[in-house]
């Protein structure tokens, strides 16, 4: 290492370094120590980039030996880093950043581990390929949230051999009648009906209209209940006053936005 040792630790304690590595440094021998060191790959990336603020040649082969650090060295320096994207290159989420922050195009050498994560697929293609990347649509399909994503922002269209996946959890459900469908979706609606809060929505946004086969399970929520009145329905709703009437909040809007007078019942009174 042309580097000294003592040299290298004065000028990190110039730029900030903290005291506790200042002080592990500080009991070691040499370079030799300090790269059995297992906090030796974060110093040497933290150095290069705060304190040599350029590549640092005999730095890089301790660097690259952790994904992260090998990740942050690039990213901070701005330009790819040969010696470190074999171990970046085996974490997908790592690698779906590196491709698309550092080298800013598709990665081949990473695809393989890419497409394994359903994230790190659906944000590959997303914003590297930017278009539809049938090796990670196994991954993508098997996760609701981003199926559904993956049809909003990549295919721009419906993804059938993923529904069965999609219509697993009401907000994936939701969201793929709402933004891909663009109307009622059948196949998600029992997950919806489950859930209060989706049900409101479903019904607003999507049916704009009542829906009365998930109208026991809105109304047992007061907040969706008060809601599904005023901008469902449109007025009254006798079937759930009981219920929003024990929810303070609730009941006062209730009384102001669809009764629009005193609720005696919840003893709410409005002031106007």
């Amino acid at each position: 290492m042309s580097m000294n040792f003592h040299d290298a630790i004065e000028r990190a304690r110039e730029a900030g370094a903290c005291q506790w590595a200042l002080d592990e440094l500080a009991s070691m021998s040499g370079w030799d120590e300090f790269a059995r060191h297992p906090q030796a790959p974060k110093w040497a990336c933290w150095y290069a980039v705060n304190v040599a603020k350029s590549r640092v040649p005999e730095l890089e082969p301790i660097i690259a030996r952790d994904p992260q650090e090998a990740y942050y060295y690039a990213l901070d320096l701005a330009e790819r880093f040969p010696e470190g994207e074999p171990v970046i290159a085996k974490n997908s989420k790592l690698a779906y950043f590196y491709a698309h922050l550092v080298i800013k195009a598709r990665w081949p050498e990473a695809e393989a581990v890419i497409a394994q994560s359903a994230t790190s697929a659906y944000r590959y293609a997303k914003d590297v390929v930017r278009g539809r990347w049938p090796q990670g649509e196994p991954a993508i399909a098997s996760e609701p949230r981003y199926a559904a994503m993956y049809c909003v922002y990549v295919l721009h269209r419906r993804w059938p051999e993923a529904e069965p996946v999609i219509a697993q959890t009401p907000e994936s459900a939701f969201y793929y009648a709402h933004r891909v469908i663009r109307g009622r979706w059948p196949q998600g609606e029992p997950v919806i009906a489950r859930y209060a809060g989706w049900a409101f929505h479903y019904a607003s946004d999507v049916i704009r209209g009542r829906w009365p086969e998930a109208e026991p399970v809105i109304a047992r929520d007061p907040e969706c209940a008060y809601r599904y009145a005023r901008y469902v329905i449109g007025g009254r709703w006798p079937e759930a006053e009981r219920r929003i009437a024990i929810d303070r909040w609730a009941a006062a809007e209730y009384a102001k936005h669809v009764i629009r007078g005193p609720w005696p019942e919840a003893k709410v009174h409005v002031c106007w």
